[in-house]
């Protein structure tokens, strides 16, 4: 009885020691007697007991390693925190186990001081706006050593980048400053803008009345040219009219009756007025003549 138990204890160690089911993404090392022997992939996977062992187990995610802050100087001797993440992925299981003694250790040294170096090369102002060129040279520098450890380095990513307090608040200063600035020029702009549009408006304004008097006028002559017109035709048919009637007979009679009493009645109103001083023609015989014939007429009409 004890001899079974003791069979089946050694039967179920050996089965442990033989038998690996490795997760998905997961690559475990095998090594024999010390020596790296294969490495195991995801599934079912046979050892053979007390002589292989597995030394190193490695996930294939892609893993997020947060970068300790560290401070770093710029090119203008300003110093900047600077923290960040770094993604990386294990591709090479074999080299990530042999190549480095810790690989992450050794990855997180080698962004941060190739992080010091990049910002050295660059001046303050331009690590704010470039930060997308500092995580690609981050990145292109690490994944160049990082190869003989097995390991990609996906991305690098600055959380962080935060100046002393001096240099911050001359950077609001400077920022207020700009703003400042802009208002006063849009100001200015504006007030430019305003004058031209009065300016505009102004001009058109005259030019629309001008516009008006100078229609105005022209219909005024038109008017008057219209009306001077239509009395010349009224005086031209008042004259064709007399001069056919005086062509008719008696008609000669009739302008001679009228020029009388014309004389009579301007005669009778100078003679009225008594501030009016009368001189009388020399030759009366004309008028007495004028005023014989303009009566004979009237007689001979009343008949």
């Amino acid at each position: 009885m004890e001899v079974a138990i003791f069979l089946a204890v050694i039967s179920f160690i050996f089965i442990v020691k033989s038998v690996k089911i490795v997760p998905q993404q997961n690559a475990w090392v095998r090594e024999r007697l010390g020596k790296y022997a294969g490495t195991l992939t995801p599934g079912l996977n046979f050892l053979v007991p007390f002589i292989d062992q597995v030394a190193y187990k490695h996930s294939l995610k892609e893993i997020a390693l947060d970068v300790p802050s560290q401070v770093c100087i710029t090119r203008d001797n300003t110093q900047l925190q600077v923290d960040g993440i770094l993604y990386f992925q294990v591709t090479d299981p074999m080299r990530a186990s042999y190549g480095s003694s810790n690989y992450v250790h050794a990855i997180t040294q080698l962004a941060q001081t190739t992080l010091r170096s990049v910002i050295g090369k660059l001046e303050l102002d331009r690590t704010f706006e470039e930060r997308a060129i500092l995580n690609a040279q981050v990145v292109s520098a690490i994944d160049e050593a990082a190869l003989n450890w097995g390991v990609k380095v996906l991305r690098y990513e600055i959380k962080d980048l935060t100046p002393p307090k001096e240099i911050l608040l001359a950077m609001q200063q400077q920022i207020t400053a700009e703003r400042e600035k802009r208002a006063l020029i849009a100001a200015s702009e504006g007030r430019k803008q305003e004058q031209i549009n009065i300016a505009t408006g102004e001009r058109e304004a005259y030019i629309a009345r001008s516009e008006g008097e100078k229609q105005a006028a022209i219909n005024n002559a038109e008017g008057e040219a219209a009306a001077i017109l239509s009395v010349a035709e009224a005086s031209a048919q008042a004259i064709e009219r007399i001069a056919q009637a005086i062509r008719q007979p008696g008609g000669e009679q009739a302008v001679q009756l009228k020029i009388a009493e014309k004389a009579v009645e301007a005669y009778s109103k100078v003679a009225a007025d008594a501030t009016t001083t009368l001189i009388v023609p020399g030759n009366m015989t004309e008028v007495s003549s004028l005023i014989t014939s303009a009566m004979k007429m009237v007689q001979t009409g009343k008949s």
